[in-house]
């Protein structure tokens, strides 16, 4: 199976095939998945030494890795201060300071191996409401207290027309620490660096059982693989291989469009900084300019666990409520893919109780791009050392399982998201 059709797939660099899994191979540590969470958990697990094979089922980047909004944002995610009660007031700061080391994992992996993926610097945080940029001053105050090295700016309401050229926002707040990036040019060019340093990477080659013991054993169709270690990295797409984890994870459809290239002055008066941004509605939107300035615009978290008939047709209001100015704005793509989303918004990190050499890291809901990075280090660390202390911080946070099994958890969540975008709306 092939790459979705959209602007990163028709945009990408060079996309190698790899073999499919036609033996019985063994290694140190298999690793299930050749999105982010993976490809750079065989990154650090072979930087530290260890033989890796790697298996994906269809193609490297194929999930929301290679077809997300490219967004490379700080923060693990929702406010982690609630966790205090699992964690202690030192496991929150450790966390506040892995979302914001976290994006400079990704720049540093992008540098140092000269991963050509459009990296380009600053994002904007979008207040929908005057509450919400009255919050904004304590979120920057919080931040030079954590002594955030990157410049932010309040953008006032009157000065919005600075960052995009829309009047629907209350004002916003400039991180130049955050930015954004062709999502799937950096997870092949990342695997290019596993191969490089001898993780064996076998593409179409799903997983259908696994043997557990003291070492496990991978079955394909056409070959397996013994491993002394095995991480679970398929975030949404998981399904009934681990039902004890995929049970905690809810597959959210997101959905992008990407206009025709704008000419050069309409691109400079839609985002004048070429910022990423994201507002802060349940239902979220996100934005961006391509490196050849399309408007790439995202957003309509979708639970019912079906893609619209028309992506283009179901995001085409949602962009022209922002920007009415692109009515006669031809749309060249559209792409949908689903994302791992948790109960606390919070992501999932550890190894199985019952199979301790079994580990995975998921659930990022909607922070990906970064946190992908920080928790593959977290397991490399737990494989090869037999302890992380950042994992042991995460795997502290209690997760709850849906109820109602596979088939109840999408409605179960809509009607929950109902509820939040009710609050939003009456609030």
């Amino acid at each position: 199976m092939e790459h979705a059709r959209s602007y990163y797939a028709a945009t990408a660099g060079s996309m190698p095939d790899h073999p499919r899994l036609e033996s019985q191979v063994s290694a140190d540590v298999c690793v299930i998945g050749g999105g982010f969470t993976g490809v750079n958990t065989a990154i650090e697990l072979a930087q530290r030494g260890l033989s890796v094979v790697l298996l994906e089922g269809r193609r490297i980047g194929w999930g929301a890795s290679g077809r997300n909004g490219g967004q490379l944002i700080r923060g693990i995610g929702h406010d982690v201060s609630g966790f205090a009660k699992y964690v202690g007031e030192e496991g929150v700061r450790y966390l506040e300071r892995a979302g914001i080391e976290s994006v400079e994992v990704v720049a540093n992996r992008i540098h140092e191996h000269a991963i050509d993926c459009d990296l380009r610097w600053g994002f904007c945080e979008l207040a929908n409401t005057p509450a919400q940029f009255a919050a904004f001053r304590a979120e920057q105050d919080h931040l030079a207290e954590l002594g955030y090295a990157h410049e932010t700016r309040i953008v006032a309401p009157q000065d919005m027309a600075q960052v995009v050229a829309s009047s629907i926002y209350a004002g916003g707040l400039i991180d130049r620490g955050s930015g954004h990036l062709h999502p799937l040019n950096l997870v092949l060019g990342e695997a290019r660096v596993a191969q490089a340093l001898g993780v064996r990477i076998f593409e179409h080659s799903p997983v259908l059982e696994l043997v557990h013991g003291s070492t496990v054993e991978v079955r394909c169709a056409f070959g397996s693989v013994r491993a002394n270690s095995l991480v679970l990295a398929c975030n949404a797409h998981l399904e009934d291989l681990e039902p004890r984890l995929s049970g905690k994870v809810l597959p959210a459809g997101s959905y992008i469009i990407a206009t025709e290239p704008l000419a050069p002055e309409v691109a400079a008066e839609l985002i004048p900084q070429n910022l990423s941004l994201c507002d802060q509605k349940v239902g979220l939107d996100y934005y961006r300019l391509s490196a050849d300035k399309r408007l790439l615009f995202g957003g309509a978290c979708h639970y019912s666990g079906r893609d619209p008939a028309d992506i283009g047709a179901y995001m085409r209001p949602k962009m022209l409520k922002v920007f009415p100015q692109l009515a006669d704005v031809r749309i060249d793509y559209q792409w949908g893919g689903m994302i791992g989303i948790t109960a606390n918004r919070f992501p999932q990190v550890g190894r199985l109780q019952q199979h301790p050499n079994v580990f995975y890291a998921q659930g990022y809901s909607g922070h990906g791009v970064n946190v992908t990075h920080w928790t593959a280090r977290l397991l490399a660390e737990a494989i090869h050392a037999g302890r992380s202390t950042g994992m042991d911080i995460f795997s502290a946070v209690p997760h709850m399982t849906f109820p109602g099994g596979k088939a109840f958890r999408s409605p179960l969540l809509a009607l929950g998201m109902l509820w939040h975008r009710l609050r939003e709306v009456l609030g």
